[in-house]
């Protein structure tokens, strides 16, 4: 009889690379998830949770629709953006237009007061699913015993909207350039996750919020859920070589959790 034991289910979840052009280059914005925080507490990490029953009800007949969904109501609970436009097209909703519905709204919809859909159908708006462009999918390791199926997101940020942490499930919040995230946790300044680095370095390579959109537009995203791997200079993670991420076997040097 074996012993293995039956793998937790991953619960879906959805993260967002909210990007945009900065003086130097491509900065995306990220939080420090509080300290008390079981998972992956003080971290700093992209906005995103998990998928809800009422994403669903938003999704269109794509299946990464409702993965979608929840990077635009997790990114509008946790910074105050706003990826939604009018029902029948135009922009999305500007930063005086934002300012009422997250009076309105947000504290509600973080709480699970009001659905996305409700405060969506009352404000006349629609998500901007289309905004959204798909990056990356992690999976949490097997033997890990909270796990997380993960679709991550990049999306232009809209440039009259201020992102801003929620004050609880993070606290703090910042425009960062990607591989400036990465030398600060190598110089033990910031935590990052596994998943977090190998995106930052990805993000990395482009200079520019266009280039990024067009080349994850065009990219082939391969599942990545990291295995441990035995080799003669000790313990690695072990990742897939055509998931695009540099190599296939990597040093422990953060939390493997995503």
């Amino acid at each position: 009889m074996s012993d293995a034991k039956t793998p937790v289910p991953a619960r879906p979840a959805a993260t967002v690379l909210l990007v945009r052009d900065g003086d130097h280059g491509l900065e995306v914005f990220m939080v420090v998830r509080h300290r008390e925080i079981e998972f992956a507490g003080g971290a700093l990490v992209f906005p995103g949770g998990r998928v809800e029953e009422d994403d669903k009800t938003l999704a269109g007949p794509d299946p990464l629709d409702a993965f979608r969904i929840a990077g635009i109501r997790e990114t509008f609970e946790e910074c105050g953006v706003l990826l939604a436009r009018p029902k029948g097209g135009g922009p999305v909703v500007d930063a005086t237009r934002l300012l009422g519905i997250e009076a309105l709204h947000r504290t509600r919809v973080a709480k699970g007061e009001q659905p996305l859909s409700a405060m969506l159908a009352e404000e006349g708006l629609e998500p901007a699913a289309d905004a959204m462009v798909h990056f990356a999918h992690w999976i949490t390791p097997a033997s890990r015993s909270k796990r997380f199926d993960t679709q991550f997101f990049l999306a232009a940020a809209p440039p009259d909207q201020v992102a801003v942490h929620d004050g609880h499930e993070s606290e703090d919040s910042v425009w960062i350039r990607p591989l400036q995230a990465i030398e600060e946790a190598n110089a033990g300044q910031r935590r990052l996750v596994f998943a977090t680095r190998k995106v930052l370095e990805k993000l990395g390579r482009a200079a520019t919020v266009a280039q990024a959109l067009a080349t994850a537009r065009t990219a082939r995203v391969v599942t990545v859920m990291p295995e441990m791997l035995r080799t003669e200079q000790g313990w690695r993670l072990h990742i897939p070589a055509e998931a695009d991420y540099g190599g296939s076997v990597f040093e422990m040097l953060d939390a493997p959790a995503i």
